[in-house]
């Protein structure tokens, strides 16, 4: 460890608990080089005719892998939720309801759409959507649920298909975070009408950008086809054209990289479950961190990030954002505010003139309180990114000590200001 026995904080002046760089990511090697380069040789870039061979022959193992009949690759993930509601049927002018807790994709693709969503509060042991909550906000407009699989779990599956059957609602699986987990053996974005997977270079399996949809039903892949194509059908569909439809297809030269990462997926699972089990049990002795609960059913977990609860109590009082800044400083990334509370985030602010829907919809029913959302987005959550995972036991023994120097100190911090806090950071950054 570079900072050996040094008890003063690397954000003060200290030495960082590390020094090292951790694993790289994206993971790339000879084998993207080589799938780019007979992509580039081939000539066939494009998406068009679609799907492209290469985006056809990825699609169709990313769907068997994901217990689907179905795959359709599209421009990336935010495209992939908005297209995946049009295609299962949700009108423009629909509620549709996601977890207050998540990227303001889920929410604005559905603006997108047209349609309106409604923030549900989230269970604050999963950090998923809490089936209970959006229950209560079900009304004779609500016609679509997107349970998010947020950072190392699965929405309750299960629960949610059971809340859907009662009241008739599609359901669109967002699976940004969840590549190759699976729930009772299955995997996701099988569970539901359609699942929405991101390639967005922080993913666990990246192009740099890139998403695709899943589904088991023809009538939806058929939409999907032509709304992602500019209009046109698949060859025998008698089907009238959907709507207009856009040109949101993956370039040949992306599904290259794809068909190599998913490749590497099994192999990565196995690194990351290792090392976060070994920091799982490590937390579990930290007064003051918090695990999540993984349920029983999550048969194969994805790990997109290793998240837990912080309680600044334990940590003599000092908060979250702080606890983030010293623990960046000793070498380990991490993130506090990584996602915000969706009801009152500054990148989810429809203007009412583009969104007429969504201003009638607040003014028939203003947007309910989510408390455990707030309290996880500005003072509880700790996001360590998924490649701190892919290396060896010591680096999780580097994040453990980094993680109790900043405790054993905390009271060094804990009367500073955020500008101050702030400005350390960039001074340490600078160096």
């Amino acid at each position: 460890m570079a900072g050996g026995s040094s008890t003063k904080l690397a954000l003060l002046g200290g030495p960082p608990v590390r020094g090292k760089a951790w694993p790289q990511w994206p993971a790339r090697g000879a084998e993207e080089e080589r799938a780019l380069i007979a992509a580039l040789r081939d000539g066939d870039w494009g998406g068009f005719p679609l799907p492209n061979e290469r985006s056809a022959t990825f699609a169709a193992a990313f769907a068997e892998r994901h217990d689907c009949k179905h795959a359709l690759c599209v421009a990336n993930g935010t495209v992939s939720l908005e297209v995946a509601l049009q295609a299962m049927g949700v009108e423009p002018g629909a509620e549709v309801i996601v977890p207050a807790y998540t990227f303001e994709a889920t929410a604005s693709a559905a603006l997108f759409a047209g349609c309106v969503p409604v923030f549900a509060d989230i269970d604050p042991d999963t950090w998923c959507i809490e089936v209970e909550a959006a229950a209560s906000l079900v009304t004779e407009r609500t016609k679509a649920i997107v349970p998010v699989h947020l950072a190392m779990t699965v929405a309750d599956l299960d629960a949610i298909g059971e809340l859907a059957a009662r009241h008739g609602l599609a359901v669109l699986e967002d699976c940004a975070h969840a590549h190759g987990a699976r729930w009772r053996g299955r995997g996701v974005g099988s569970w539901g009408d359609a699942g929405s997977f991101s390639f967005q270079t922080s993913k666990l399996m990246t192009a740099g950008e890139g998403g695709i949809v899943t589904t088991s039903d023809e009538t939806i892949l058929d939409r999907l086809q032509a709304l992602v194509n500019c209009g046109r059908q698949r060859p025998g569909v008698a089907e009238p054209a959907a709507d207009i439809g856009h040109n949101y297809r993956m370039t040949d030269l992306q599904a290259a990289i794809l068909e190599v990462q998913l490749g590497r997926l099994d192999r990565q699972h196995e690194i990351r479950a290792a090392n976060a089990r070994r920091l799982r049990a490590t937390i579990e002795d930290i007064d003051g961190l918090t695990n999540l609960r993984i349920d029983d059913r999550v048969t194969t977990q994805a790990i997109y990030q290793f998240v837990f609860r912080f309680d600044s109590e334990a940590f003599a009082g000092l908060d979250r954002d702080t606890f983030v800044a010293a623990l960046a400083a000793e070498g380990v990334p991490a993130d506090g505010r990584f996602y915000e509370s969706l009801p009152v985030s500054e990148l989810l602010r429809p203007d009412p003139a583009r969104y007429p829907a969504w201003s009638e919809a607040l003014a028939r029913r203003p947007a309910a309180d989510c408390p455990n959302a707030e309290r996880l987005a500005y003072r509880e959550s700790v996001w360590l990114p998924h490649q701190l995972l892919l290396g060896t036991e010591s680096n999780v023994d580097d994040i453990v000590e980094a993680v109790l120097k900043v405790q054993r100190a905390a009271a060094d911090l804990a009367g500073l200001e955020t500008a101050e806090v702030e400005r350390l950071r960039r001074a340490r950054s600078a160096r």
